[in-house]
């Protein structure tokens, strides 16, 4: 992982347990995988601790360690660092997902609250209006009953806010996801739904899918089209499912809200219309974990290592499978 990932990760109590379940070696850390003392390292590595700044894990990589039997991931989506190969060769793979779903989940809750009275674009609207309430009227109904939230994935994430929003009571959640099973969703409290029915009721339309290229896209000018007048569009997801010219255009014209914590490209180009539009909200990729947030990832990936020292299953496996279908 890269060096700052680990200081930020790795406090004193986690390298207490660290250093408590594992025989370690020099150096501890590294952000690349083919110096000479590094390659020395892997030769009789057995575990991977990675996080934020793994290398790609190549074919000549793990031929390189011939002791490796686990990859334990301290963040999300394992994506950007497990190859094919990692599975061939019948690798634990474990994430913890579960640990960086918490922030996300929180984030979006607050999302979605402020959505339903239009906060932060009227707060956006304040400085230029001022005195002058009017400006109150024109963002749709400011309110938080009765409303309908759409949720695009029962993922970790999904699954996190949809028990949020039911368990508050304030909004009618559909979920859209063609891979989740209906009656677990019905279950949660939520309503099962294609994204063509959805979208005309969505007051917030929440995205929760991971990127994969049959998701790329998936918010287009058309479906962008079919939600209501003054609807709010909220991405914690991937920047990639929202067509970002096609969301432009539908903000442009003031009929579409949109709560933006990533973007495609991510950062936007400084040039943007997004960044001054009253009725968007730009931040930049804070609702994961940040700062001592991404010590729980740490603790995760440590409860797995202790797991796996004890020849007890893992919590949260990664399959090949996972890949083709999970963020």
């Amino acid at each position: 992982m890269g060096h700052d990932t680990f200081t930020a990760q790795f406090a004193e109590a986690e390298l207490a347990r660290l250093r408590y379940l594992a025989a370690l070696g020099d150096p501890l850390v590294t952000d690349e995988l083919h110096s000479p003392g590094t390659l020395s390292r892997l030769a009789e590595t057995e575990v991977l601790i990675t996080s934020w700044g793994c290398p790609y894990l190549t074919e000549d990589i793990l031929n390189a360690a011939p002791r490796l039997r686990a990859v334990l991931h301290a963040a999300g989506s394992v994506r950007p660092h497990v190859s094919r190969a990692v599975f061939d060769r019948g690798l634990l793979v474990t994430t913890a997902a579960e640990a960086n779903a918490e922030p996300v989940a929180h984030y979006t809750l607050a999302a979605v609250l402020w959505a339903f009275k239009k906060v932060p674009f009227l707060g956006a609207d304040a400085r230029t209006f001022r005195t002058d309430w009017s400006y109150r009227d024109r963002r749709g109904e400011l309110s938080g009953r009765d409303r309908t939230v759409v949720l695009v994935g029962h993922s970790r994430i999904g699954a996190r806010v949809c028990a949020l929003l039911t368990g508050l009571g304030l909004a009618r959640v559909l979920i859209v996801d063609p891979v989740a099973d209906p009656a677990a969703i019905r279950a949660a409290g939520a309503q099962p739904a294609t994204l063509a029915e959805a979208l005309p009721q969505a007051d917030v339309l929440s995205l929760h899918a991971p990127a994969l290229p049959q998701t790329r896209g998936l918010i287009g000018a058309a479906e962008l089209a079919a939600l209501p007048r003054h609807a709010v569009l909220i991405n914690t997801a991937r920047g990639s499912l929202v067509d970002t010219e096609a969301l432009t255009r539908a903000c442009a014209d003031g009929g579409l809200h949109a709560i933006l914590d990533v973007t495609e490209p991510e950062p936007l180009p400084a040039d943007s219309p997004l960044y001054d539009l009253p009725n968007v909200l730009v931040t930049p990729h804070v609702a994961g974990s940040l700062g001592s947030e991404t010590r729980r990832m740490a603790q995760a990936a440590l409860d797995e290592l202790e797991r796996y020292r004890a020849g007890r299953p893992p919590v949260d496996p990664v399959s090949s499978h996972d890949m083709a279908v999970r963020a």
